[in-house]
């Protein structure tokens, strides 16, 4: 397979060389919403001809770099989809890097109403052409699609870019048929994806999954002729590779994206760029991120001004960016990471810097860690000496990353159990909970209340490392994190009880209650059995399906007791 150069002159890079996207969820779906319009400029209905390929990818574009006029969107594919305005500029403004994740979001958040998220992997390929005035000619290949799938688009791109090249729109058709028979994306499955000769066996994430293991199951391999390409993750980056220039401040960094600290990363390249912040923004697995990121911010973003002005605080946002510009518009941000360029010598990679803010005075300003935080909890040192000794010894990436993740892991579960214990602690009694009667309420978080309860329930039980982890708790408080973490808790809490509730109507006995009570007792109670069993399937209660069955039962016998002309007004045409 021939190798294709970058998009510089003499920068060759493999296919794959690209970053990626992390989680399907975020605050502030505004600038999501005008990118994508909800999907209706290329949204498709399930009948039409092109329904399978669109649960995977929006479309394929195809971007040319003209000296003239600039980047010039030459082709869409399939071609009945039609970009907006705004997704045509972004693909071709973005058409410069291998990757670039045009928006990401975290966890829902307060006032948020979904999301949309637009990703646009890229392969670029440069070559020379003497008929054109810069001497070469350059084209991007760009994959549109709302799924975080980084390491699925990453093989995906290996395979299709190169061929594309060679043998142009046949090629992408063909692909693009075959992607139009894959099976839809259905969270919790091992699906077996055939392209272009290939078979990729990817396991698509669910909530069911635990973070520190792989659910990857063999489905079918021994009926696939070639073996299948088993991707250990579709989703996953090679989390020490993406933070190896900044280890030394590895727990800081966790801190500040504990927090929803405002925070600029600034790289040499859009992959790097993308690369650092989805790596960052992943490390607080199991917790949810409920922040806005953006792995490669432009001066061509919608949000550029309001990111950019002094006259307001800097919002709760990760920006990943390139230009030696940012440093000058964002001096005013709280926490910027200069990251140089990767050390090619195989040797130990150089780690950024602490440095105070008012270091960063020049464009041309040293990588460091430009901050006035100080973080709450000590550092480390033995997790840095093994993964630098690791390194030394020229271990396996994958066993460098699994060790770094699961110290990531660890501290945030360390973290997080305290306060799942005593949200636990929130909810009412099972046994307070009775059939005739509306349930009793989720009591309210006192953060008072629950810092007390540190000193015998605390992160000190299960985490080695020493600090103020009170003060690391109030500032949570005050987080994007804490609050999408309490409300998804709460929003559980709330179903459970109604699961309760409905159980304890279904064990009860109908018929003493039935006696003495009115017509319109009854009908009322046939009313609400039936909106609880709409609410129970609409938004998938924890109800046993022998309740639901049971609850149906008991309207029949309710309607069975009444009266002929209310049974037929009761009873669904």
């Amino acid at each position: 397979m021939p190798q294709h150069p970058g998009c510089s002159p003499g920068n060759a890079r493999p296919a794959a060389a690209f970053s990626a996207m992390d989680s399907l969820s975020g605050v502030g779906p505004r600038q999501a919403r005008e990118r994508l319009g909800a999907r209706s400029s290329g949204a498709r209905a399930p009948a039409t001809p092109w329904a399978r390929f669109s649960a995977w990818l929006e479309c394929v574009c195809v971007v040319t770099f003209d000296l003239e006029l600039g980047q010039a969107l030459e082709l869409v594919y399939p071609s009945d989809f039609r970009l907006t305005d705004k997704e045509a500029a972004l693909g071709t403004h973005s058409s410069a890097s291998e990757f670039v994740s045009v928006e990401g979001r975290g966890a829902p958040g307060p006032q948020t109403t979904g999301t949309m998220t637009a990703r646009l992997p890229c392969h670029c390929r440069q070559v020379k052409d003497s008929s054109v005035k810069r001497g070469y000619f350059q084209k991007s290949l760009v994959l549109v699609s709302r799924l975080p799938f980084v390491r699925l688009f990453q093989a995906l791109l290996s395979l299709i870019a190169p061929e594309y090249f060679e043998k142009l729109v046949p090629c992408l058709e063909a692909v693009c048929n075959e992607i139009d028979q894959w099976s839809a994306p259905v969270p919790g499955k091992t699906l077996n994806l055939p392209v272009m000769g290939v078979v990729l066996q990817v396991h698509i994430p669910s909530r069911m999954d635990k973070p520190e293991s792989s659910p990857l199951k063999q489905c079918g391999q021994e009926a696939l002729m070639p073996a299948p390409l088993v991707l250990t993750s579709v989703h996953e980056l090679d989390l020490f590779r993406c933070l190896q220039p900044v280890l030394t401040h590895m727990q800081m960094l966790w801190e500040l994206m504990l927090l929803g600290e405002p925070l600029v990363v600034l790289a040499p390249s859009p992959t790097v760029s993308s690369e650092i912040v989805l790596a960052l923004t992943s490390c607080l697995q199991p917790l949810k991120f409920c922040c806005d990121y953006r792995p490669y911010f432009t001066i061509h973003d919608s949000e550029f001004k309001e990111f950019t002005t002094r006259t307001q605080a800097p919002p709760n946002v990760v920006l990943g960016v390139t230009n030696p510009f940012f440093i000058k518009t964002l001096q005013h941000w709280p926490h910027i990471l200069r990251v140089g360029e990767p050390k090619m010598s195989g040797g130990l990679p150089k780690q950024v810097k602490l440095k105070k803010p008012s270091r960063l005075k020049t464009l041309d300003t040293k990588p460091g860690l430009y901050t006035a935080y100080t973080a709450h909890l000590r550092r480390d040192k033995a997790l840095l000496k093994r993964l630098l000794k690791g390194l030394q010894k020229k271990r396996p990436a994958g066993v460098l990353t699994a060790l770094l993740r699961r110290h990531l892991l660890e501290l945030t579960q360390s973290f997080i159990i305290p306060l799942e214990h005593y949200m636990a602690s929130l909810m009412p009694l099972q046994k307070s909970i009775t059939p005739w009667k509306t349930p009793p309420q989720i009591r309210p978080f006192h953060q008072d209340d629950f810092l007390c309860s540190l000193e015998h329930a605390g992160p000190q039980l299960t985490c080695i490392l020493k600090g103020d982890w009170l003060g690391l708790y109030r500032r949570f408080f005050k987080s994007p994190n804490f609050d999408g973490w309490y409300r998804q808790r709460r929003k559980e809490m709330a179903h459970k009880l109604e699961a309760l509730h409905l159980e304890a109507i279904c064990e009860a006995n109908i018929e003493t209650w039935m006696q003495g009570k009115s017509e319109v007792e009854v009908v009322d109670l046939v009313l609400k059995l039936r909106e609880k069993l709409v609410r129970a399937q609409s938004h998938h209660l924890p109800v046993k399906e022998e309740t639901l069955q049971r609850a149906q039962l008991y309207i029949e016998t309710v309607i069975g007791s009444l009266p002929k002309d209310l049974q037929a007004v009761l009873h669904p045409p």
